[in-house]
């Protein structure tokens, strides 16, 4: 007899009472997004890099009365073991690195800038209803490599996707602030001298750690995601 145990494989053991495949709270939203299980544990020593989703439909980020609401909003949500460090805005989503005690404070205060996010950008839209409609996606950043790939990958995202090519960084981002570039270019000076709206980092791992790989090229761009560690 031919057993086709392809096809056997697709089902799991059949347990009576406990928790069961499928069932639970399914991800919100009109596709499938992050999942919903329990986050791992988070050391205040590992930055994270931190990705929010927009709803379909809404206007663009990528315009500059929409730029400076993020970006308020973002300066006005850091909290004494809550900060975002560095950003970059899509026209469809942000990409965060943050710093966060633990990941209670994580939750917490993810959960409450997404609200302040949402709320800012409806009064700007003049709209009423969700904004971003899943969970926001965390990743820790444990080593010195790791957190350069990451700010790589989010002060140069706007390159990678063919969004921004000017010979400095991202004008939606951070980067214009960012003092771990190479050399010293009149943007950076005129940068430097209208201050900087975030938190700075307070992370070995942000502020000394990742600068060991080298600073970087404001023409640098991911090739990928950064992987786990």
């Amino acid at each position: 007899m031919k057993i086709r145990r392809g096809r056997q494989r697709e089902f799991g053991f059949v347990h009576w009472g406990g928790k069961r495949r499928g069932a639970g709270r399914k991800p919100k939203g009109e596709r499938a997004g992050v999942s919903h299980e329990k986050r791992a544990k988070h050391a205040a020593r590992d930055p994270l890099l931190v990705t929010l989703k927009l709803r379909r439909g809404l206007p663009r980020l990528c315009y500059t009365a929409a730029h400076r609401v993020v970006r308020a909003a973002l300066a006005a949500g850091t909290k004494a073991d809550f900060r975002v460090v560095e950003y970059s805005l899509l026209n469809d989503h942000l990409h965060l690195i943050v710093e966060a005690e633990d990941e209670r404070s994580l939750s917490r205060w993810m959960k409450g800038l997404a609200v302040r996010l949402a709320r800012a950008l409806n009064r700007k839209w003049k709209r009423i209803g969700n904004v971003f409609p899943d969970r926001y996606h965390a990743r820790s950043l444990t080593n010195p490599w790791a957190v350069r790939t990451a700010l790589v990958y989010v002060l140069g995202n706007a390159r990678k996707h063919g969004a921004w090519s000017g010979p400095g960084p991202d004008a939606y981002s951070s980067g214009p602030a960012f003092d771990g570039w190479k050399g010293a270019r009149s943007w950076q000076l005129s940068a430097d001298s209208s201050g900087r709206l975030l938190e700075r980092a307070r992370t070995w791992l942000l502020t000394i750690g990742w600068r060991r790989h080298g600073l970087l090229d404001p023409r640098e761009r991911p090739l990928v995601p950064p992987r786990r560690p």
